[in-house]
């Protein structure tokens, strides 16, 4: 079973590696599996944009 990308996408976010995550309309459920069983869920924000992209950044 392959992994999913946003596992390491997320954990990079919470960790400061990187500022946001750009998901696309077609990626959004992949993102939502793994964002909704994480215990850190509730530090990560969402902004949507034109389109259906929602662009995650770590809340401050």
């Amino acid at each position: 079973m392959e992994e999913n990308k946003y596992t390491s996408e997320i954990e990079k976010l919470l960790t400061g590696e990187i500022e946001e995550i750009n998901v696309e309309k077609e990626d959004f459920f992949l993102f939502r599996d793994v964002w909704v069983k994480h215990p850190e869920k509730d530090q990560i924000v969402g902004e949507a944009i034109l389109g259906g992209r929602v662009i995650y950044r770590k809340n401050s």
